[in-house]
C-alpha cells in the first residue's frame, strides 16, 4: 500500500464529506469543513489517498484565524479536523498529513498554527500550550496549543488575542452542550 499527501481537489469533496460522517459519531467535523469552505475561511486542506485503490485514507483542515499581538495582525490558522479512515489507522497517515500541512503553511509564511487536543499527540509536532496561553481565547486552557512557523519567530513575552473563524462559534452554539 501507498499513501501519497496532497493539496485537496474539486473532486475529493464529497469523499472528504463521507470520511468525516464515518469517522465521527456526529456530523460536526463534516459541517465545519463545509462551513468554513462556505465562509471562504479554508485555508488549506490536505489529503492522504491511497494510491492502489484511489481510496481517500485522510484528511487535514486549516482555517483562517484572526490572531493580533501589540494591535497587530500574525497570519495564523487553525487545525481542524484531521480524520482518518479506520483501515488506514495507526500507520502514520495523521503524522503524514499534519507535517505536510505544516510544511506547505510554512512555505506559505504563516506565523502561527493553533490546535485543540489532546496534549500527548500534538506535542510530538511542536505544538505547546505555553504558546497559546500568551492569547486571549474562548477556548483557552491547556489543549489549546500553538506551534510558531518561521523558524519559531513569535515575540518573546508577547500577549494578543485570537479568535478561530465563525465557524467554529457557530457550530458550538448549535449543539446541544455549547
Amino acid at each position: 500500500m501507498t499513501i501519497a499527501i496532497r493539496p485537496a481537489q474539486g473532486q475529493d469533496v464529497a469523499a472528504i464529506d463521507g470520511l468525516l460522517r464515518d469517522v465521527f459519531p456526529r456530523a460536526d467535523e463534516a459541517d465545519l469543513v463545509r462551513l468554513l469552505c462556505v465562509d471562504g475561511d479554508m485555508v488549506l486542506v490536505m489529503v492522504a489517498v491511497d494510491e492502489d485503490s484511489g481510496a481517500l485514507a485522510g484528511m487535514v483542515a486549516f482555517s483562517r484565524m484572526e490572531v493580533d499581538i501589540a494591535a497587530r495582525s500574525i497570519v495564523s490558522v487553525a487545525l481542524a479536523p484531521v480524520a482518518v479512515a479506520l483501515r488506514y489507522r495507526r500507520q502514520g497517515v495523521a503524522e503524514a498529513l499534519i507535517q505536510a500541512g505544516i510544511e506547505r503553511l510554512e512555505a506559505e509564511r504563516v506565523v502561527l498554527c493553533f490546535v485543540l487536543g489532546e496534549p500527548a499527540y500534538y506535542t510530538r509536532f511542536g505544538f505547546h500550550a505555553d504558546y497559546a496561553r500568551q492569547f486571549a481565547s474562548p477556548y483557552a486552557g491547556d489543549q489549546l496549543m500553538a506551534l510558531p512557523l518561521q523558524g519559531g519567530l513569535m515575540p518573546c513575552g508577547a500577549r494578543g488575542a485570537a479568535r478561530h473563524a465563525r465557524a467554529f462559534a457557530r457550530l458550538s452554539s448549535d449543539s446541544p452542550s455549547g
